[in-house]
């Protein structure tokens, strides 16, 4: 079975990505630091600006133009119910204009002066492209109109680019792209109560480290939350004597009914519109204790994505799509609930992340 990934918390970690990458400096800064910024030194946007940041997500969410009716539907849904919390108010509206072409890239980026803002956006931008895989071509084409638009600062903007492309490539590499199709069928293995055991502890703590990583500010940090959601389900199968490969858990995903993009979106859109994303890119606002209050959504569809693989390749994959869907959702209530008892640990984990222990929990 694959490796279970531990959640020590003895030693606080050094943070950073390298002495030469400008935003590493600025990746998981100390708790300290949060906590000594004081309240009149801080940056609100406003309802305006972040409405033109997350007009910049929805576009680049549909720039490749090959979004499946299911992930449409998820895209609606997150927007959906994002409208309907605190500073939501229109995002469902917005989602009509992206998806019905009545507002453009140029109207979005009229809206966002400040330079931290612009570089937010194009890092949002990035990272949902970054969301269901590589860049498509006319991914790379909507993003490299974004950056001339923005005129953004060139070196911050690569130094991101560089940071966003290692993600990619480390979920590439972490789970096989393909598998071959064995000759004969291969006998499943009985799951034994101890493997039940081992496999819950496997995914609550890929639940916590997701929870955690949806609390930091940092746009780098989410665009973890799916490879490491991707290596769970293959460490599962794998249990249950099931090779699997990228593209057939990309599909059980999306059966189960997580869309990759929309979940990516709606990570986002909890950040910037509980506060925690700031004028200037990388800055928290109200620190990691005020946002873990609100932010059950990455732990809870961490636990029940987890939870239904388990009992979907120990019955021998012969559940359908309805029962797939149907059970997962019966299981993010109480999923969502678990996060207000592993609070205290999702937060603990939140200020000892280490980017470059991130990556390597991906690559092996």
């Amino acid at each position: 079975m694959g490796e279970i990934i531990g959640l020590g918390t003895g030693h606080r970690l050094k943070r950073g990505l390298g002495r030469n990458s400008l935003r590493a400096r600025r990746l998981f800064q100390s708790t300290r630091s949060h906590r000594s910024t004081s309240s009149r030194n801080r940056f609100v946007m406003s309802p305006q600006e972040q409405q033109s940041i997350l007009c910049v997500a929805l576009l680049a969410a549909f720039a490749d133009g090959n979004k499946a009716d299911a992930e449409r539907e998820s895209i609606r849904q997150m927007a959906d119910t994002l409208g309907h919390e605190a500073g939501g108010a229109g995002l469902t509206r917005l989602y009509q204009d992206v998806l019905l072409k009545r507002v453009s890239l140029n109207d979005a980026v009229a809206g966002l002066q400040d330079p931290g803002q612009r570089q937010l956006a194009y890092e949002m931008a990035v990272c949902v492209c970054d969301a269901d895989g590589r860049q498509s071509p006319a991914e790379c084409a909507f993003l490299s109109d974004l950056k001339a638009r923005l005129k953004l600062d060139a070196s911050e903007a690569a130094a991101f680019e560089r940071e966003a492309d290692a993600v990619v490539q480390a979920a590439e590499v972490a789970v096989p792209a393909a598998v071959p199709v064995p000759a004969t069928a291969v006998a499943t293995p009985a799951p034994t109560q101890a493997l039940h055991a081992e496999l819950d502890k496997s995914i609550l703590n890929y639940a916590l480290l997701n929870g955690a990583l949806e609390l930091l500010p940092q746009s780098w940090a989410s665009m973890a939350i799916i490879p490491l959601q991707v290596k769970m389900v293959y460490a599962i199968g794998k249990a249950h004597g099931v090779e699997l490969d990228q593209g057939h858990i990309r599909e059980f995903i999306a059966a189960v009914g997580v869309g990759l993009t929309s979940q990516y979106l709606e990570q986002f859109g909890r950040k910037l519109l509980g506060g925690l994303l700031g004028k200037a890119a990388g800055r928290t606002l109200g620190g990691i204790g005020r946002a873990a209050t609100g932010m059950a959504f990455s732990f809870a569809t961490t636990y029940a994505l987890g939870q239904v693989a388990k009992r979907y390749y120990a019955g021998g994959r012969v559940m359908s799509t309805e029962l797939l869907r149907q059970t997962f959702q019966d299981l993010l209530g109480p999923a969502k609930q678990m996060q207000t008892q592993y609070l205290p640990q999702i937060r603990q984990k939140a200020a000892t992340l280490d980017a470059g222990q991130i990556m390597q929990m991906i690559r092996r």
